[in-house]
């Protein structure tokens, strides 16, 4: 279990990871051991991912699957988890009003996140994404929230362009991003894109750190690389998720195909875990 470290001494600590030069990565963790694994890592601060968290649940991602009180649940357990910064993952805000964003920022606090995300895909196929505006409303809403708490919540804005099909999805990401910086966001997102010349493009027209996802699509982009490009935060969204389950399913399938058990050779030790989780 975590201890020590304060819940604002964790904020201040995020905060300053984008106020820097430096880029560091953020992955990102779906429950409480993925969590501890990834702490001891050497990483500076970790991300939630609602995709992780909805296929450990059962439920796809992209939705509106996952309830926010699931959410919540999950992201309190990985906070308490480790003594890093954590940056939590709200989807797009839970909800259609303004107080449901604020809402879900003000819980996402209280679970003890010192970040989030707000995105602006309303979840509904048919209907898109949110009018420009509205979506900026709904940022504006989150830093409200995020301020009231007395310490410099981390709020990230996430321009889904790119992953609803967009005719033209740069531009229309470099806009909105730059209006939800506008509206207070500290850090800007657009997933999707993993191309040097796009990704390049959003850090020269976009005012404010950019995070880039890493794993989403096909890249040889290494974070080296990325870091040379201007992106000052990479994260990793569900891509660690899916690589668990992933290694899972190929275990059942030579299980169940070829009545071997090779893939024990790579699991960790029992040991190894037991005296690891013993620790935290």
């Amino acid at each position: 279990m975590a201890g020590g470290s304060t819940q604002l001494a964790k904020a201040r600590k995020f905060r300053d990871l984008h106020l820097g030069e430096t880029c560091f990565l953020m992955p990102n963790a779906w429950d409480a051991g993925s969590a501890s694994i990834l702490a001891a890592s050497g990483f500076a601060a970790l991300g939630t991912t609602s995709a992780g968290i909805a296929y450990s649940l059962a439920l796809p991602d992209y939705v509106n699957a996952l309830s926010r009180a699931r959410n919540m649940a999950a992201i309190k357990a990985i906070c308490e988890a480790t003594d890093l910064p954590v940056s939590a993952d709200t989807e797009a805000g839970y909800g259609p009003a303004l107080s449901d964003v604020a809402t879900t920022i003000t819980m996402t606090i209280a679970a003890g996140a010192v970040g989030g995300s707000i995105e602006d895909y309303t979840g509904d196929k048919s209907l898109g994404l949110f009018d420009i505006e509205e979506a900026a409303d709904r940022v504006a809403a989150a830093r409200e929230a995020g301020d009231a708490s007395g310490m410099p919540f981390t709020l990230t804005a996430r321009a889904e362009c790119f992953l609803v099909g967009h005719a033209q999805p740069l531009r229309e990401s470099i806009r909105r991003l730059n209006r939800y910086r506008e509206a207070g966001a500290d850090c800007l997102y657009a997933p999707g894109p993993a191309d040097a010349e796009t990704i390049a493009a959003l850090v020269g027209e976009v005012d404010g750190p950019l995070n880039v996802v890493a794993g989403l699509g096909a890249t040889s982009l290494s974070a080296d690389a990325l870091a040379d490009l201007g992106v000052r935060r990479i994260s990793n969204g569900g891509v660690l998720a899916r690589a668990s389950l992933a290694a899972l399913r190929r275990a059942a399938r030579e299980m169940t195909q070829r009545g071997t058990f090779s893939f024990a050779a790579d699991a960790i030790a029992d040991s190894e875990l037991k005296r690891f989780f013993s620790s935290r």
